[in-house]
């Protein structure tokens, strides 16, 4: 089964948690045992998996990223000036695989999962979901 989740983002850079759109489709796939994958597709976003207690851990991740790529720094900015965002996705990484347990994703009590855009705001971002069923 493969579905895509598609949202707005409002600023340029942020995690967007989207945890319970994937749970959705993961429990409307009727899996119990398997995996889901999340796959961001663009240049720019990424998908992580990260703790939900609190918005601080995600605006730390923005932060960091933030002071090892910094903007306006690369070559790549000659052309559309968001080279900073094209190496923050590609360190964070376009996607997530995770486990489906008894019908339900294999997350801890404090993992979320998070899309992350870096060349926002964006009307619309398109995330893929794949749910694969394991025999």
């Amino acid at each position: 089964m493969q579905k895509t989740i598609v949202i707005a983002t409002r600023a340029r850079e942020g995690l967007y948690d989207i945890t319970r759109e994937v749970e959705s489709i993961v429990v409307s796939s009727g899996v119990r045992s398997g995996i889901v994958n999340v796959y961001a597709r663009g240049a720019t976003a990424a998908i992580m998996i990260q703790e939900n207690w609190d918005q601080s851990v995600q605006t730390d991740v923005v932060n960091l990223l933030r002071k090892l790529i910094p903007q306006g720094v690369w070559m790549h900015d000659a052309q559309d000036g968001n080279g900073d965002a094209h190496l923050k996705a590609g360190i964070v990484g376009p996607q997530e695989t995770i486990p489906i347990i008894d019908g339900k994703m294999g997350l801890s009590t404090w993992q979320n999962i998070f899309f992350c855009e870096f060349d926002g705001p964006r009307e619309r971002r398109e995330i893929v979901v794949s749910v694969v069923s394991i025999k």
